[in-house]
């Protein structure tokens, strides 16, 4: 399964809800897709989808999907890192009025040069590659990210067990 989500920002993104439902009825995506469209005023016709769903129906989504597909906005694509899941990340951009300015592109740029757990998606044409060689492209890419809190209480837990003995 590829779940989809565009966020809750009040620009519509086309682009990218258009381009996924495209890859579906051209038969390369083959398995079920689910698409949060947001504001998008496009309304997809071969794939599954809702304007907004609660949170709790978005990480079932996430825990899910094979590949999650995320706009550049930080919330979208943090959770399923949080889960294990290498997101593909298509940022909004102001060319298209997807947002009011570039700052999806530059930050998730540099999250993933640095990171190396996101794989970022300048042009929604390049979608169709990304998609294929998923399996490829992440299978070298670091898996998720630790929490803070996750961390300490690893932490404290060994901690805890070294005092015990």
């Amino acid at each position: 399964m590829i779940f989809v989500t565009v966020g809750t920002h009040e620009q519509p993104f086309n682009r990218l809800v258009q381009k996924i439902d495209q890859l579906k009825k051209d038969g390369i995506i083959e398995e079920e897709v689910f698409i949060q469209t947001g504001f998008s005023t496009y309304e997809p016709k071969y794939c599954q989808w809702s304007k907004l769903i609660p949170y709790e129906d978005m990480v079932q989504y996430v825990e899910k999907a094979r590949i999650v597909i995320t706009h550049g906005g930080p919330a979208s694509f943090i959770m399923p890192l949080q889960i294990r899941k290498i997101p593909i990340v298509v940022p909004r951009q102001k060319q298209f009025g997807e947002h009011v300015n570039d700052h999806q592109m530059e930050f998730c740029k540099i999250v993933e040069e640095r990171m190396k757990n996101i794989i970022v998606v300048e042009n929604e044409n390049l979608l169709e590659k990304t998609i294929l060689k998923y399996n490829e492209i992440s299978g070298y890419m670091k898996n998720g990210i630790d929490s803070n809190n996750r961390i300490f209480n690893s932490k404290l837990e060994k901690i805890i067990i070294e005092m015990k003995k």
